[in-house]
């Protein structure tokens, strides 16, 4: 297998220390959260507070990357951890939807994001709705509040 190699492009400054301390999913949250994008990659920012939203990837970095199955906050029986938003897996390259607030400089404030402080920005992406939303789409009744008949 070839090495992969990421690049940490920054770091995400949140309130939450410990896992039990963020929200199950990040669009749970109102709390505003500081990304600081290292200044070597402050050019790639250019544009960024026209979008009213991102995708924001990071690094899971205190996840635990042996967990293949794990249950979810509406299953009784375990699913696995590709058909869930489980925090931990084999490479926790975690994603949050965000929305954008504000850009000072190299800073960006936004809500909509779970991350642990200190965990390492892997990328950042605008959101695009004519692309990135899908009417219908489905998921496993098992990860749904309540299940679709």
């Amino acid at each position: 297998m070839e090495q992969m190699l990421l690049k940490q492009i920054g770091v995400i400054h949140s309130p939450y220390a410990e896992r039990d301390e963020a929200p199950r999913q990040g669009r749970l949250s109102a709390n505003k959260i500081k990304i600081e994008v290292f200044p070597e990659f402050v050019d790639g920012l250019k544009y960024i507070e026209k979008a009213s939203h991102i995708f924001v990837f990071y690094w899971g970095d205190r996840s635990n990357r042996e967990i293949l199955q794990s249950r979810t906050p509406f299953s009784k029986e375990p699913v696995g951890v590709f058909a869930s938003r489980s925090p931990n897996r084999p490479n926790p390259i975690a994603l949050c939807v965000a929305d954008l607030l504000q850009r000072d400089g190299n800073i960006l404030t936004v809500t909509g994001v779970d991350a642990l402080d200190g965990s390492p920005l892997l990328d950042i992406k605008i959101y695009a709705p004519k692309i990135d939303a899908f009417m219908g789409a489905s998921s496993p009744n098992i990860c749904r509040r309540t299940p679709e008949k």
